[in-house]
């Protein structure tokens, strides 16, 4: 498969045992903002897979994302 030279790439990406969040910088008319993704990674029979579904145990991780994510972003703009 060939490579797209304009592949957007994260601004960053965040690591918390299995629950992934990326940052994405966002281009609109009124500038670039920040846009941030998060899945899960797990596994089965057939190997690793990525969900953006979460359970009630995942929240404090995603709270615990959420922070450093907003912490970077802040860093990269400050006010």
């Amino acid at each position: 498969m060939p490579r797209t030279a304009n592949k957007p790439q994260p601004l960053k990406t965040l690591r918390l045992g299995f629950i992934t969040a990326t940052i994405w910088a966002n281009q609109t008319e009124k500038g670039v903002f920040p846009n941030i993704t998060f899945k899960r990674t797990y596994k089965d029979a057939e190997g690793y897979h990525d969900t953006s579904s979460f359970g009630r145990k995942d929240l404090p991780t995603i709270a615990a994302l959420s922070q450093q994510a907003e912490e970077f972003i802040a860093s990269q703009n400050p006010a």
